[in-house]
């Protein structure tokens, strides 16, 4: 693809990421046959073609352009930034940096309205923290008739008891988990489940608890210096650790694990992290990852559910992962249905179910009939957004895989 960037905006870093980005795609097109919201809407500019064409204007042109409108800014947000395009695209288009770039351009340039920056603060601050949007959803969930209604209807029932940890200095192989944002919350049985089934392993898990939020949330709404903020802070929260030779930092949450693997790329120009972050993303992984190089065939089940597992983007298209989870599970013998069009999102993406909530709902209810078209038992995920969205439509239960594992065993 042509760009025409004048001399003084190639020498502005994201002008330069853009640019790079933009000349790798040769607009065929085929990004459009796999994009969820192209699917749902059919118009090209929710497709990433087009919003790639909208992007490349928006930066080509002057701060004073009237090309710059509140519709370029629609069809962005639309964007699940789910990647399915990068897994489709001949090119190898980064189109998700291009995305964060074109979105924090339009926020400087046109600012939203005041009702839509209130319910983006007030997104960050409410997720981020984990004691407080603890807090928040038990409240909600005690008053839960008081609730608007939009809200009311992704209000989840009291989770699972997360039952007993192992002790964390068992073994000599330690790995360290990021207890994440929202998931102490809404599923705390998730780590909980994972570090007794490594603990089977011979592996000790060691929970970080000055480790916050991975930072996607403040990076994915333009809060961007935020982010960094975050993951320079869980950076100086694991590094004792890693000194001392934990072997991996787990995530069981695949939208946390596909952030944490770019720490390296996102800090690479902060000359006192740039190392370290490095050194982090080398580390990180998804639970499947070492589990899939365990001898997992030897643990004993009590019982073998029939099971769908919905495969979630961050863990298909980011980490490039897809049928690792599925792999894992037919060694320990469960069985697993099949289900139609598996590389679509569900609609969960982040924040984008409370942003999006129409376009949400349809890819979720689109996805509920995929995964349930071969009467599964439950429905098990590997993303805690993923979860929390497909059982908001009360149908199958939805979990967490690694809990019904945990809870098969002998």
């Amino acid at each position: 693809m042509q760009t025409h960037f004048t001399d003084a905006d190639r020498q502005k870093p994201h002008i330069q990421e853009a640019e790079r980005i933009l000349r790798t795609c040769v607009h065929c097109g085929f990004c459009n046959a796999t994009c969820p919201t192209y699917q749902l809407l059919g118009d090209e500019r929710d497709g990433p073609r087009g919003r790639i064409y909208l992007m490349k204007e928006l930066l080509e042109s002057r701060d004073d352009d009237d090309q710059v409108t509140e519709e370029t800014r629609l069809h962005l947000d639309r964007c699940l930034t789910c990647r399915n395009c990068e897994t489709t695209c001949p090119s190898g288009v980064e189109y998700h940096k291009l995305l964060d770039i074109g979105r924090a351009e339009i926020d400087r340039r046109v600012p939203r309205p005041m009702a839509e920056r209130a319910q983006r603060y007030a997104l960050r601050k409410m997720l981020v923290d984990p004691k407080r949007f603890k807090a928040l959803l038990t409240l909600g969930q005690t008053f839960k008739p008081l609730v608007p209604g939009k809200l009311r209807s992704k209000m989840p029932p009291a989770p699972v008891d997360a039952g007993q940890r192992p002790d964390n200095q068992r073994h000599t192989r330690k790995v360290l988990i990021l207890e994440g944002c929202v998931q102490p919350g809404l599923s705390p049985n998730t780590n909980a489940a994972t570090a007794r089934l490594l603990d089977r392993l011979g592996i000790s898990v060691t929970p970080i608890s000055e480790a916050g939020c991975c930072g996607a949330i403040d990076f994915h709404l333009n809060a961007q210096d935020d982010g960094r903020t975050r993951m320079r802070a869980n950076i100086d929260a694991w590094w004792p650790q890693i000194e001392q030779g934990a072997e991996a930092i787990v995530q069981t949450a695949s939208g946390c694990g596909a952030f944490v693997k770019e720490y390296g790329d996102m800090l690479k120009d902060d000359p006192a992290y740039a190392e370290k972050a490095q050194k982090v993303s080398a580390l990180a992984k998804d639970i499947v990852e070492i589990l899939r190089d365990e001898p997992v065939e030897k643990l004993q089940l009590k019982e073998h559910q029939r099971l769908a597992f919905h495969c979630p983007c961050t863990l298909q298209h980011a980490q490039k992962l897809n049928g690792a989870v599925e792999g894992v599970l037919s060694k320990l013998g469960f069985a697993l249905t099949p289900v139609k069009d598996a590389h679509l999102c569900c609609g969960s993406a982040g924040t984008y179910s409370v942003t999006q909530p129409e376009l949400a709902t349809q890819l979720r209810d689109n996805k509920l009939n995929a995964l349930e078209a071969s009467n599964p038992e439950v429905i098990v995920t590997a993303n805690i957004g993923c979860q929390t969205h497909l059982a908001s439509a009360n149908r199958t239960p939805v979990r967490h895989w690694v809990e019904v594992v945990d809870a098969a065993l002998v």
